[in-house]
């Protein structure tokens, strides 16, 4: 089976779009705030139980990602803030009420809310999938007063009805199927929603939880990109996305590298930082002027 959902265009035989404010390099900066149950086997551990047997709690796993929340999140607060960044965040529904103080601070600094799940769990093992996608849009929309236009899946997974569940419950953009550094239109049941880029070579999760990459690793991965993305930028535009995770980028040995990243491409004159809703807007104007 090809892809059932994108179908397939070369990256160089797409129609030229025009690029927002003429600026070609657009910056979607992300936050991945979740909350990982602290009863359930984490989805991801730093360190492994003795002699290889794994126990609940895991406290050391779940520490973990928790530093994150309570010491990394106020670092990335304060560089969208001082630097007064669209940022999205693509929250988990749990985090609402697991960590508040996290999620008022996200709505104090009108953060776009992606939707990411209930916690930290693939959505494949639940039996009733409509309902839990639902519940999670339900319960961002209470508190932020906003439903989601976007949605990014626990560990990007899917069932084979996702797509076709979220373009029903609203939802404009899925962030899952990372394929193309532009948007594409992607085929539900429902009409057509947009599959925006996200990242996994840019990711901080991949490169420092699994491929355990030196701290400045993740800025040279950056500065090598956007040196190809330059070259490109004649044919299209290109979509840069920052994709963090406090409990990753956000401890003191790596912090630095992303201002550092963020600092070089604010003082860049041909790059916009949008969020993933503004991506969407455009987007949707600039396909529509390039038919």
């Amino acid at each position: 089976m090809t892809n059932p959902r994108v179908p397939f265009v070369l990256a160089d035989q797409r129609p030229k779009l025009a690029p927002p404010e003429g600026k070609p390099l657009i910056v979607h900066f992300v936050v991945n705030i979740e909350s990982w149950p602290f009863d359930s086997p984490p989805p991801r551990k730093i360190l492994t139980g003795p002699h290889g047997v794994e126990t609940l709690p895991d406290v050391p796993n779940f520490s973990w990602a928790e530093y994150g929340l309570r010491a990394g999140m106020p670092r990335l607060f304060k560089i969208a803030r001082d630097r007064n960044l669209p940022t999205s965040a693509f929250l988990n529904a749990g985090a609402i009420d697991d960590y508040p103080a996290v999620a008022q601070a996200v709505k104090d600094l009108d953060w776009e809310v992606v939707g990411h799940g209930l916690k930290q769990k693939s959505i494949q093992g639940d039996e009733d999938e409509a309902t839990l996608l639902k519940a999670c849009l339900d319960k961002i929309e209470a508190f932020y007063g906003k439903r989601p236009r976007g949605w990014l899946g626990p560990g990007l997974r899917e069932t084979n009805d996702t797509p076709d569940i979220l373009a029903s419950e609203g939802v404009d953009y899925i962030c899952d199927w990372v394929l193309d550094d532009l948007p594409h239109w992607m085929i539900t049941k429902h009409g057509p929603v947009i599959c925006m880029p996200y990242t996994l070579e840019l990711n901080d999760s991949p490169m420092y939880a699994i491929q355990w990459q030196n701290s400045g690793d993740y800025y040279q991965r950056y500065k090598d990109t956007v040196a190809t993305f330059e070259k490109e930028f004649d044919d299209n535009p290109r979509i840069l996305t920052i994709a963090t995770h406090p409990h990753l980028i956000g401890v003191p040995h790596r912090i630095g590298y992303l201002e550092k990243l963020i600092d070089e491409l604010l003082a860049r004159d041909d790059t916009i930082f949008m969020t993933g809703s503004q991506i969407a807007d455009w987007f949707i104007e600039a396909d529509k002027a390039a038919k």
